[in-house]
């Protein structure tokens, strides 16, 4: 891997596509009798053909339990779901609810997303929606206004980091909500035509095993299981050493009219456990998958009696769980149907090889499941290394579609290309594995690890939505060495970024907490024992950038801080200060009497894509405490900016006091008892932090800092 460069004339083609209106889903609500959707405790009724939401003055409890058993508490009132799941309506002593008002929402890695609902309530209300890619916090959040006539209302979601999405619904209101339909659309650049690659053999179950020469293939044989395309298991069947079943190449059986198809014959489950996965199958793809690529899978099947059957994502070898849900649930019936769906594998399916059929989700008794001509495609793509150039500052837009190949360079001994071109400099890169796909592009970058300074090489990684920002605005030699995964840069053509000198802003930010309400039912805190109105962000404090941030973005954050009492804080990324985001920022920050000092590496992660602010939770505790920050800094890794100015407030907002919004530091807005930019707390605290007298013998805690009074 030479370190002399040789110039390039690789240049990128930066050729616009015509940008064109896409419908991605669409739900008519009056096409369904019930609530369709997954239930999280709140169940809109059907009212006309209306989802109508009666406002938070109900609660929904489902008649029987898992088991059977009859509920404990019952009304005059039955709800039935559209799968006729039946519920009762019950009292309610809050307003606070949630439903989905929709699901499996396909969309792309970084996408903006507009929907648009045909709404009304009986009286004008703000409600939140919620765009969700995972349950551990992946989501986006609008407020949207809903007023009292039938209107199309619209709103926008931008920075989606997920490949299927549902909407939920978060009213605070007693107001009754209609709902006719919702769209969910977005503004698509025009992608290649698809064209789609074959990846199964056998998968018409024409030939036998042996006849392929896998019959003695085992499901842990890792050089070779991938050449069966259908897997199964059946309880008490194919016992390991261990006493597992695992699994095995599933039976070929002639259907009698000379086709043959696969079987599996499932044998009793175990009904008190209810494990869906005691009988299983298994479509096996011949290899993983990178995140962003799109599958598509079709097959026909049926059973000896109807079934609802969901999947998941297993890794290579069946069994080996990686993701809960692959193509949604498949009701079996005792005619053959056929399946036809695309999917796109996300972070959390990276990796995937098969699909599991979980076959006892609510069949228990003996069932003989039926499998028939198995495809398994994939999307023709480019492989290699490719490069695409961004200069948001000069709003110059990734083209990836036409992103530049890497060509070996034999003098240089690693793959070459440059990006830029006159009048169209560069100040950022996506490096990716794959071109003809702009979601798949995306999934698949790589991302270098540490500060970018011409001619150093550098480790990278795999790492989905990476964009690197470079040290300077041009023409650039990008080199990628595979062989040690390690890549460098060169500027061509343009200038270097002067690296300012990045001090600690001095303004002293005193957040004056007040004491909160219990905790509410519906907080993430910790509950006491009666519900109140109290959440943990009534007392806020926010640092603010100057710009929104991308996912990826290496930044650094540092302040010292000390409080009256000891309170621990939660931290979220929020776009403006109130804007929730996402769920988890820098962590938990423990305040003392005693001052310390912070400092933290901070990535923004693919959830938070947009943010802005950086928002400390300061009611986490109950009782009332002043939290004191200073010397803060908020800078990008490199050291190439500060993401806040070096002086002034304008990049500080707190709230104190729940049902107050937040407002600048040191302005006054209304808000009484407003510490200036210099004010420091004067009073004294022992260890136990406790405040005492000036005339207190002992250690004591004043200003952060520990002193002995004798």
């Amino acid at each position: 891997m030479k370190k002399v460069f040789t110039l390039l004339a690789f240049l990128t083609c930066f050729l616009g596509a015509k940008a064109e209106w896409v419908e991605d889903y669409k739900v008519d609500y009056s096409t369904y009798s019930g609530f369709p959707f997954y239930v999280m405790g709140y169940v809109p009724e059907w009212i006309d053909g209306v989802m109508t939401d009666l406002g938070g003055n109900y609660r929904y409890v489902a008649t029987v339990d898992d088991k059977g058993n009859p509920a404990e508490e019952t009304s005059d009132v039955i709800v039935k779901t559209h799968q006729g799941v039946e519920y009762y309506r019950l009292p309610n002593d809050g307003t606070w609810h949630q439903y989905f008002i929709a699901n499996e929402i396909p969309t792309e890695i970084d996408g903006s997303y507009t929907i648009k609902a045909m709404v009304r309530a009986s009286e004008t209300c703000t409600i939140n929606v919620n765009m969700q890619w995972n349950w551990s916090g992946g989501s986006l959040s609008k407020d949207v206004t809903i007023g009292t006539e039938w209107a199309e209302v619209e709103w926008e979601y931008s920075g989606i980091a997920g490949t299927s999405c549902w909407l939920v619904a978060q009213p605070n209101t007693a107001a009754t909500i209609e709902w006719k339909y919702l769209t969910v659309s977005h503004n698509a650049k025009a992608q290649r035509p698809i064209e789609w690659l074959e990846q199964l053999t056998n998968g018409d179950a024409e030939k036998s095993w042996k006849e392929l020469g896998l019959d003695e293939v085992k499901f842990d044989d890792m050089e070779n299981n991938f050449n069966i395309c259908a897997w199964g298991k059946v309880k008490g069947q194919n016992v390991s050493e261990s006493g597992s079943w695992d699994p095995f190449p599933a039976t070929i059986e002639e259907e009698g009219n000379g086709n043959h198809v696969f079987v599996v014959h499932a044998a009793l489950a175990d009904s008190e456990e209810g494990s869906a996965w005691d009988n299983q199958f298994w479509i096996q793809s011949p290899k993983s998958w990178k995140e962003g690529t799109q599958i598509k899978v079709h097959f026909r099947y049926k059973a000896s009696q109807n079934a609802k059957v969901p999947t998941q994502i297993h890794e290579q070898k069946p069994s080996d769980y990686l993701h809960w849900n692959a193509i949604g649930d498949i009701n079996f019936t005792t005619e053959w149907q056929e399946m036809d769906k695309v999917f796109t594998f996300d972070n959390s399916m990276g990796g995937g090889w098969s699909i599991a059929f979980n076959l006892n989700e609510e069949v228990k008794d003996p069932t003989d499941f039926y499998f028939d001509d198995l495809s398994w495609q994939i999307m023709k793509l480019d492989e290699g290394y490719f490069v695409a150039g961004s200069n948001p500052a000069e709003g110059l837009e990734y083209d990836l579609d036409n992103a530049v190949e890497f060509v070996y360079d034999e003098n240089e001994e690693c793959y070459v290309a440059t990006v830029g071109e006159k009048n169209a400099y560069v100040s950022q890169v996506m490096i990716s594995t794959i071109r003809g796909n702009d979601a798949a592009f995306k999934g698949a970058t790589l991302k270098p690890e540490g500060e970018i300074v011409p001619g150093k090489w550098l480790d990278y990684k795999e790492a989905s939505l990476a964009k690197v920002t470079l040290p300077g605005v041009g023409i650039w030699n990008v080199f990628v060495d595979p062989d040690v995964r390690k890549m460098s840069f060169e500027l061509v053509e343009g200038s270097l970024t002067e690296k300012p000198e990045i001090n600690p802003n001095p303004t002293v930010v005193v957040v004056k907490g007040q004491e909160r309400d219990d905790l509410s039912d519906n907080s993430d805190g910790v509950r006491e024992e009666e519900g109140g109105t109290g959440e943990a962000w009534d007392n806020q404090f926010f640092i603010v950038a100057n710009r929104e941030l991308q996912a990826g973005e290496e930044t650094v954050v540092e302040f010292k801080y000390f409080s009256t009492v000891e309170a621990k804080t939660t931290t979220q990324c929020h776009v403006g200060p109130g804007e929730y985001k996402f769920w988890n920022c820098i962590g938990d920050v423990v305040f003392t009497p005693e001052e310390q000092t912070f400092s933290k590496e901070f990535t923004i992660p693919a959830d938070a894509d947009g943010m802005k602010s950086i928002a400390f939770n300061m009611a986490e505790i109950k009782g009332a405490c002043d939290y004191t920050i200073k010397d803060i800094v908020w800078k990008l890794k490199d050291g190439s900016a500060s993401l806040i100015d070096q002086t002034g407030t304008k990049n500080f907002y707190v709230k104190e006091g729940a049902g107050t919004a937040p407002y600048e530091f040191g302005t006054t807005d209304g808000i009484s008892n407003i510490v200036t930019n210099n004010t420091v707390s004067t009073a004294t605290y022992n260890v136990a932090g406790q405040r005492v007298s000036n005339d207190y013998k002992g250690i004591v805690i004043k200003n952060g800092k520990k002193y002995i009074v004798k």
